[in-house]
């Protein structure tokens, strides 16, 4: 079984430290959540994911979830893991206190988020689509079906899944046929079948809520006739009971490559009752407020996964005897971790996880500006970060994950790939982040062709990076790392223009090159996370010499050995498609 710990000293060192947003610091209602309290609800949310949830990591995948009798039935110890996590509160933390929650910013309650992807992957996808059902509801339906859905999910008594996929449709939703029947009380009748949806059946809670992509006949083709609806596995009386089983029923749960312990399910739907969520036929634009959420949700997934591959694999070096380094005195074999080659497999890990936390930090300010400051322009602006970075978090991360899961399994040899020291379940179950929630080259495609070339937020982006570095010539070190990430920089504005050159005429040139251009934003704003560490770091030398030493050290070892990638992905790119579009695959 694999150890984990909470880095909340990591965690806490960036709430101190980076929360630099001045339009974040402006939101009333976030100025009383103290460093103490955070430090607070993070020991505590270490202490629940480090002994009772870690432990499901392993339940789950040696006993999986089960079909039978038409009842989906979770892995041992799970109902009473999540009777205690709801218990807790812990579905409420980001949620609004008018609905029960307890009203925490998103940049504590993504430290939450990773907390509990580090510890079980498959027990967090219980709750974690709950929340993601709760803010869609909370920002497009109407006061009733709030005041009668929303209390229970923040509870944690009822969950909530999303209901897109299709077996003709997965990217491409306008190829739904699941359709929706208007009856004469206002209702909807749903008929038609959904498939991966996660968390679809359990028996964990009394009702699952589900949000499903449906057409009204008579609705424009394509995507634009998509609508969106609330349908629950029970129906719901007017005072809030859970009443009958609806129309919604599971005809399989699928045998999954990891997160065992989590059911993806096929769901049949027979004139399932349910209820409108915003306008018809603007489903789509609806379900992208959760879909959104969730892909950064999704990144912080390969974040989490990835320090509990970190953790395991420096425990292992330190324990594990092979061959002699090149200091060698004494004849005698030595512990691995004094092998070069060993160091720097797990520097690669430290330095690219610790600048995705940073990174991961500060994007949760901006989702918390672009959801509750009171000036709708700073609002606006917010969120066009955020749309921007949305899918480099869900991307990069999931790919640095399945990378660093990948170094995991090496560095513990053999023994990391057989199933005793739990190395490659992290490896499997991580597999399904680049995946779901849009495949990793969709959200490329997305970076490229909807937020770089038809915006200019990438513009903004970079404008916020200039404008901070420029004023990091205090000291050589920091001067030489800003000078590193400015020709980084440079780079990104170039492989930019390139693609724009290309989309007039040759656009298969630019679908080519949208992963690595892709990774390349994705790296300088690491470098940019890291040399704002890096800053604080210097400042606070004198305060906690071992830490703050560690993190310089670790971000020259970003800049030196990982920012050079950034160059073999834009070299790549530019060489255009010609070759791979004439290839004939005899």
């Amino acid at each position: 079984m694999t150890i984990y710990n909470a880095p909340v000293e990591d965690m806490m060192f960036l709430f101190d430290n980076l929360k630099d947003n001045k339009n974040y610091k402006e939101i009333d209602k976030f100025k009383e959540i103290s460093s103490d309290l955070v430090k607070d609800v993070l020991d505590q949310a270490a202490k629940i994911n480090q002994e009772i949830v870690h432990p499901l990591a392993k339940i789950g995948d040696d006993s999986p979830c089960v079909y039978e009798n038409g009842i989906v039935r979770s892995p041992p110890g799970y109902k009473e893991a999540y009777k205690k996590f709801i218990t807790d509160g812990w579905t409420s933390l980001s949620c609004d206190p008018k609905y029960g929650g307890q009203g925490m910013p998103k940049t504590v309650s993504t430290f939450f988020e990773e907390m509990l992807s580090s510890a079980s992957l498959s027990f967090k996808l219980y709750s974690e689509l709950s929340i993601g059902a709760y803010n869609c509801i909370l920002h497009h339906a109407d006061d009733k079906i709030k005041d009668k859905f929303l209390p229970k999910i923040v509870e944690g008594k009822w969950s909530g899944t999303m209901c897109l996929t299709e077996s003709q449709c997965g990217t491409d939703l306008g190829l739904i046929k699941t359709k929706a029947i208007k009856n004469s009380d206002g209702s909807f009748s749903l008929t038609g079948q959904k498939i991966f949806i996660t968390s679809g059946d359990h028996d964990l809670t009394e009702n699952i809520i589900h949000l499903v992509l449906a057409k009204i006949p008579g609705a424009p083709a394509g995507t634009k006739g998509i609508s969106l609806f609330l349908v629950p596995k029970f129906n719901v009386d007017e005072s809030g009971a859970v009443g009958s089983r609806n129309g919604v029923s599971t005809l399989s749960i699928e045998s999954k490559m990891g997160i065992k312990g989590s059911p993806t399910c096929v769901l049949n739907f027979d004139n399932a009752k349910g209820f409108l969520i915003g306008k018809e036929n603007k489903g789509l634009s609806s379900m992208f407020t959760m879909m959104n959420l969730e892909r950064i949700i999704v990144g912080i997934q390969g974040l989490g996964i990835a320090e509990t591959a970190y953790q395991n694999s420096l425990a292992y070096t330190r324990e594990r005897k092979q061959g002699k380094s090149n200091d060698n005195k004494n004849g005698e074999t030595d512990l691995i971790i004094k092998h070069a080659d060993i160091r720097r497999s797990l520097m690669n890990m430290k330095s690219i996880i610790e600048g995705q936390r940073s990174l991961a930090f500060w994007l949760s300010q901006q989702v918390d500006v672009s959801l509750n400051h009171s000036n709708e322009n700073v609002r606006k602006e917010a969120d066009e970060m955020v749309s921007l970075m949305t899918p480099v978090v869900k991307s990069f991360f999931s790919d640095m994950g399945m990378e660093i899961t990948n170094e995991a399994i090496q560095i513990f040899g053999g023994y990391g790939y057989t199933r005793d020291q739990g190395i490659e379940q992290l490896y499997r179950d991580n597999r399904i982040t680049p995946i779901y929630e849009g495949t990793n080259s969709v959200q490329a495609i997305d970076l490229v062709f909807r937020k770089v070339l038809t915006n200019r937020t990438l513009e903004k982006f970079v404008s916020l990076l200039q404008n901070e570095i420029k004023n990091y010539n205090d000291k050589v070190e920091l001067k030489r790392l800003s000078n590193i990430l400015k020709e980084k920089i440079k780079l990104l504005l170039d492989f930019s223009r390139w693609l724009d050159d290309k989309l007039k005429n040759q656009k298969d040139d630019i679908s080519a090159a949208c992963n690595d251009f892709l990774k390349v934003l994705g790296y300088v704003a690491l470098g940019y996370s890291w040399l704002k560490m890096t800053k604080v770091s210097f400042d606070n030398s004198s305060k906690n010499k071992n830490f703050y030493e560690e993190k310089i050290n670790t971000a020259k070892y970003f800049f030196d050995k990982i920012l050079p990638r950034i160059d073999s992905h834009y070299h790549s790119a530019i060489a255009g498609s010609e070759s791979l579009m004439k290839a004939k695959f005899n």
